[in-house]
């Protein structure tokens, strides 16, 4: 057997199959691109009312205190 018809009848299936198309690894950076941006969208909310939030826990805190 010479080395071009090892080479198409052994290596290059393996190689194919082993770096071939593969969803796997795109199924795993869609899932950490979507956990990034809701981890984003969160921050921002978080930020923008967690004083007005903070404002209110107190107004229910202080007002159960006096009762």
């Amino acid at each position: 057997m010479d080395i071009i018809a090892f080479w198409q009848t052994q290596v290059a299936p393996y190689l194919k199959a082993k770096l071939g198309r593969s969803e796997r690894g795109a199924a795993l950076v869609e899932y950490a691109l979507l956990l990034a941006l809701i981890a984003v969208v969160c921050i921002v909310a978080l930020t923008t009312l967690g004083g007005q939030a903070s404002e209110k826990f107190t107004d229910v805190g202080n007002s159960i205190a006096a009762a």
